[in-house]
């Protein structure tokens, strides 16, 4: 159910954003319940990865009464052997509830095998829609996976723009190649065929080539798909060109931190898929969630902080409700319902959590983008 946010603002006002908290005040360490918080926060995915903990560690700060919570944030990198480590040693810390585990798909694939083997259940906003294919029971996405976004993409360039001519320009990492593969399906089920696609490498520090290159293919629309850095950084070069051709981007676009590396002149027109975009308002409770965002960590919120709150607060409230254990609270996850802040959760039996994808988009006068689209799964009907 949904917490009174307003009463968590002040609280919250008061404490610093520290990068690992304990238990509360007169909790024995050896008495409370942990959620470690294993997420990427150094490397390419940092700005990500960081809305991903202040998400968390926002949650986690809600303690059902009568319940000790502690908790450690450990930074996972970018490297799949970082994550695996991180989540052995939280295993070894304490009495382990769930983990807040790592947004990047390469890390959550190298730790699925290990979270099976040590029955912890792992909450993500990861995007990367193989994670869910595994037929591990201990994985729960709050984060709508790619098959969801990227359908919600490809409607909105084909159904709302009118386009049927794409360059499709996506990351060379497993999120990138994933959302590659779902965009291509979901074209081919509108009946398009991009006539330009090419991968890029998170750690370019030039795309003037490859937008050349797309260009030159005469496409009418150009569809990202890219991690946040690269997504500014192409962004401000199609600007400084001149571009004129529409640009429909992926989640990373959404996020204040990407829209920050912009001009807002460089952002109009700019579109993007994502779960929810929590600065552009909404419900008094979603307003509550930025006020109290805002106030703990001096900055803006994004759907991946959005979407680990809540999911971090769904096993709070598992917690609440008598699950003391990691199989209870699987148990709790897999057969529940949640009225989130950003959506209705329930899993689909694979740990898939999320079912709805919005499209921003921004207008060149701010950097705070106006929703104008939401599609719902499993029929995605636009509203």
């Amino acid at each position: 159910m949904r917490r009174t946010l307003s009463l968590l603002i002040g609280l919250l006002a008061a404490t610093s954003a520290l990068a690992s908290f304990g238990a509360f005040p007169g909790a024995r360490a050896d008495d409370a319940l942990s959620f470690p918080v294993l997420v990427p926060l150094t490397g390419f995915l940092s700005l990500e990865g960081t809305s991903q903990r202040n998400g968390a560690v926002l949650a986690l700060k809600q303690t059902p009464a009568g319940i000790a919570i502690a908790s450690e944030v450990v930074d996972t990198g970018t490297s799949p052997e970082a994550a695996v480590t991180a989540l052995e040693r939280a295993a070894g810390s304490g009495r382990v509830g769930a983990v807040a585990a790592s947004m990047l798909g390469t890390q959550m694939l190298a730790m699925l095998p290990l979270a099976q083997e040590l029955k912890l259940p792992l909450v993500t906003v990861s995007g990367t829609a193989s994670i869910t294919e595994q037929g591990n029971p201990w994985v729960f996405r709050f984060f709508p996976g790619d098959a969801v976004t990227k359908s919600a993409h490809a409607r909105y360039v084909v159904e709302e723009l009118g386009k049927r001519q794409p360059a499709v320009i996506y990351q060379t990492t497993a999120y990138g190649q994933s959302g590659k593969a779902h965009l291509d399906a979901a074209f081919k089920a509108l009946g398009v065929t991009p006539v330009f696609e090419e991968g890029v490498d998170p750690a370019a520090k030039d795309l003037l080539p490859v937008l050349t290159k797309a260009l030159a293919a005469k496409p009418d629309v150009l569809v990202l798909h890219l991690h946040s850095g690269p997504t500014a950084l192409l962004l401000k070069q199609a600007a400084s060109s001149g571009v004129t051709v529409p640009i429909v981007a992926g989640s990373a676009m959404h996020q204040p931190s990407t829209a920050a590396l912009l001009e807002p002149a460089e952002l109009k027109g700019v579109c993007a898929e994502t779960a929810a975009s929590p600065v552009s308002g909404g419900t008094p409770e979603v307003e509550a969630f930025t006020d109290a965002y805002r106030a703990a960590f001096g900055k803006e919120p994004d759907a991946f902080a959005l979407g680990q709150y809540d999911g971090m607060t769904m096993v709070l409230e598992a917690v609440k409700a008598g699950a003391r254990s990691p199989d209870a609270i699987r148990k709790a996850l897999a057969a529940g319902t949640f009225q989130g802040l950003a959506m209705t959760y329930r899993s689909d039996g694979k740990g898939n959590m999320a079912h709805s994808a919005v499209i921003v988009c921004y207008d060149g006068t701010s950097r705070v983008p106006a929703l104008v689209k939401r599609y719902d799964d499993p029929t995605l009907a636009a509203k």
